[in-house]
């Protein structure tokens, strides 16, 4: 399961339909998401200019350079803090405090989509806007969500591999794509940031956490 790189510009497989070696799974392109979270940030709080971008490099550039473009686009400005560990995490929410942060965008990374409850409470306790890539973050107390059914992504994971199991050869099983998304906006944190979430948003959402 590839959340973070492009399997194919990895070299882990020749295309998404014909992997064509011993590898196979489900891939997404999260650059496109991590775009589309900006976008959502800037329609929740509509004065937002500065925004800070949590990043892990150990998971490429792939996300951030989707994230810098379409800031450019918005224009909205950009200021990336990277966290390669749970302390850098913390440290990082801690240095906001020090910048001209209106909300935060943190990119997918098994570091913070293991540690769910702890961003979502620096976040609060900074009372920064705050959206992640991973709807468990959302559900923990964070303020907004949008991106795969993390569960579901699992048991897609599982079919796959029961199919090579039973005798399927990797080589020959395109890669596939997550069929489910959920954009998650959590209206607690929203009213103790003192932020009026759009009805054209909340009607868009998926789960809403009153």
């Amino acid at each position: 399961m590839d959340l973070e790189s492009d399997p194919v510009a990895s070299g882990l497989v020749d295309s998404l339909a014909h992997p064509g070696g011993n590898v196979t799974g489900v891939f997404l392109d999260f650059p496109d998401f991590s775009a589309k979270c900006l976008q959502l940030l800037t329609e929740s709080v509509l004065t937002l200019a500065h925004v800070a971008v949590l990043w892990d490099p150990t998971t490429g550039s792939l996300q951030l350079k989707a994230v810098k473009a379409a800031a450019h686009g918005l224009g909205i400005g950009l200021q990336v803090f990277e966290a390669r560990r749970v302390a850098d995490i913390a440290d990082a929410f801690y240095a906001f405090d020090l910048s001209r942060i209106q909300g935060v965008l943190i990119l997918s990374s098994p570091l913070f989509g293991g540690n769910p409850q702890m961003v979502a409470d620096l976040a609060m306790k900074r009372n920064i806007p705050t959206i992640s890539l991973l709807p468990e973050f959302a559900r923990e107390g964070g303020l907004l969500a949008y991106g795969p059914d993390i569960q579901g992504l699992f048991r897609q994971v599982g079919g796959m591999a029961r199919k090579v199991l039973r005798g399927a050869k990797p080589a020959e099983m395109p890669v596939e794509r997550p069929t489910r998304f959920q954009l998650v906006i959590n209206m607690k944190t929203a009213k103790v940031l003192g932020l009026e979430v759009p009805p054209t948003l909340l009607a868009r959402a998926d789960e809403v956490i009153e």
